[in-house]
């Protein structure tokens, strides 16, 4: 964003224990703020179900820079100079592995000018279960190498990272014009071996079509990172957006926070490409028949709104003989995606294996056709 209304000052959130003075962190499992020190915990700050839905914003008028002042803030970040991740941190942390790739990098005192978190996804999993379900996906992936397996299995500490996404909602009501195939058989003779038969010929009778179509799209989630493969945070979804919290700082506490990379802009041409594929699915199922063609579709979209919302990710990054692995675990489910390492003295193996499976089972063929 440029030229934003005045943002809200930069703020270092921390959460002293009342007991101690020592940090609290978010408990995943507990669902509270505990501290380490001394045991001490705490409710979060209006935890619990929302009865009331979290605020949507006014797209148009974040295109237009007139989003109240209240909706930007600033946060300290840095940027890792490998993969341009923009990670939160706090101010008394100067050098930090970057959680995303592994590259050392030391922090800055850069400002991060974005549209505020209006809702998060609070870690349901802490890190020993999200890296218990890591080591558990490694296990049963074929040809990995065991050099990188036991690496894993070590205990390495993971990242707890809520990663940006963007959601959009929106009406739409579409126009389009195609042609509705309907199936039919002809009969026809053909002569095989010098013998004539009936053969059925399966042809498409095609006629226009066109009609309306609307639909209410709610939700439409948009990866608003580019420090991830989007491949592997697809393969995390399914997110339970309907527990979603009103964003608070204190599910924060203990976590990192990635800054939006992709702007509100450019996350709405995502989701506008995610509604034409459906719009297209409604636009065959309303011309129905038994094969449908679409020539045009004209779509008119209105009361767009949209909301910054922060997911829950556990990430690892392991550089393993000179080459970085990242595997990354749905903070909720559990699932778990990643670069896939492969071995190539397994793969070695595996193919003299079978070269001598093969071998052996055509000396056995061979030795029965001889006693035949």
């Amino acid at each position: 964003m440029t030229d934003t209304p005045a943002s809200a000052p930069l703020q270092e959130h921390r959460f002293p224990c009342d007991q101690c003075g020592a940090d609290l962190r978010f408990d995943p499992a507990a669902g509270r703020l505990v501290c380490d020190h001394c045991g001490a915990s705490q409710e979060v700050t209006n935890h619990g179900p929302w009865r009331g839905g979290i605020r949507e914003l006014d797209f148009q008028k974040a295109i237009d820079e007139q989003l109240p002042a209240q909706e930007i803030e600033e946060t300290r970040v840095t940027t890792c100079p490998n993969c341009a991740a923009q990670v939160e941190f706090s101010e008394t942390v100067h050098a930090k592995e970057c959680p995303f790739c592994a590259t050392p990098v030391v922090t800055d005192t850069g400002t991060h000018r974005h549209i505020k978190p209006r809702g998060v996804l609070p870690f349901a999993l802490d890190e020993r279960a999200a890296h218990d379900a890591m080591k558990t996906w490694l296990g049963g992936l074929w040809f990995a190498p065991n050099g990188l397996q036991q690496y894993a299995r070590k205990g390495r500490k993971m990242n707890g990272i809520y990663v940006p996404y963007w959601t959009f909602d929106a009406q739409t009501r579409s126009r389009y014009r195609g042609e509705r195939g309907t199936i039919y058989y002809e009969t026809r003779h053909i002569t095989v071996n010098g013998k004539r038969q009936a053969q059925r010929v399966m042809k498409i009778r095609w006629s226009p079509a066109s009609g309306r179509v609307q639909r209410f799209f709610d939700d439409v989630l948009v990866l608003a990172s580019r420090s991830l493969p989007k491949r592997f945070t697809d393969a995390l979804e399914p997110w339970d957006l309907a527990a979603l919290e009103p964003y608070h700082p204190e599910f924060l506490a203990g976590f990192r926070a990635e800054g939006y990379a992709v702007g509100v802009e450019e996350g709405y041409g995502e989701a506008r490409r995610t509604m034409h594929r459906v719009i297209e699915r409604d636009v065959r199922f309303d011309i129905g028949g038994d094969r449908q063609r679409v020539h045009d579709i004209d779509t008119d979209v209105s009361d767009v709104t949209f909301k910054h919302i922060l997911l829950p990710v556990w990430l690892a990054a392991y550089k393993y003989r000179g080459t970085t692995y990242r595997f990354v675990v749905n903070g909720r489910t559990g699932r778990v995606q990643g670069e896939r390492p492969w071995s190539t003295w397994k793969i070695a193996v595996a193919v003299l294996a079978g070269l001598i499976l093969a071998g052996a089972v055509g000396y056995l063929v061979a030795l029965n056709q001889g006693a035949l």
